[in-house]
C-alpha cells in the first residue's frame, strides 16, 4: 500500500489531500465544497486524471457542505475518469452531503461506498 503524498490544496474553507493508494488515487477534500472551494478540487482531480489515474477515490469523511457546484465537479470528475477506463468512488459520506446526493438523484451514477476500506477494495 503506497501512502506517498500526490499533492495537496489549501483555502480558508477547504482542504484538499491527495494520495496514492496503489492503482487509486485517494482524494480527501475536508471542509466546505461550495462555488468558492469548487476548483481547490477540481485542480486536484484533474491532476489525478492527468498523472494516469483513472480511478479515483474521494474521501467524504472530513466534507461537512456539498452544493451544486460541488456536486458537478465531481460528475465532471467521473465522466472524465469514466472516458480513461476508470471511474469516482465516493466513501464516507457524512450524512449532510449524503443527502444533497440523494435529492438530486446523483448517488444513482456514483459508486458510493460506506467507508474507504470498502472503496478501495472495490
Amino acid at each position: 500500500m503506497d501512502r506517498g503524498t500526490v499533492g495537496s490544496a489549501q483555502s480558508g474553507r477547504l482542504l484538499v489531500e491527495v494520495r496514492e493508494e496503489g492503482t487509486s488515487a485517494v482524494v480527501t477534500p475536508a471542509g466546505e465544497l461550495d462555488h468558492h472551494t469548487a476548483d481547490l478540487l477540481r485542480e486536484p482531480l484533474d491532476g489525478c486524471l492527468d498523472k494516469g489515474y483513472a480511478r479515483l477515490v474521494v474521501d467524504c469523511s472530513r466534507l461537512e457542505f456539498c452544493d451544486s457546484t460541488g456536486l458537478n465537479v465531481l460528475l465532471s470528475a467521473r465522466l472524465k475518469a469514466e472516458a480513461a477506463g476508470g471511474g469516482v468512488h465516493l466513501a464516507a459520506m457524512l450524512p449532510v452531503v449524503a443527502r444533497v446526493f440523494e435529492i438530486t438523484g446523483a448517488e444513482a451514477v456514483f459508486m458510493v461506498h460506506d467507508t474507504l476500506a470498502a472503496a478501495l477494495a472495490d
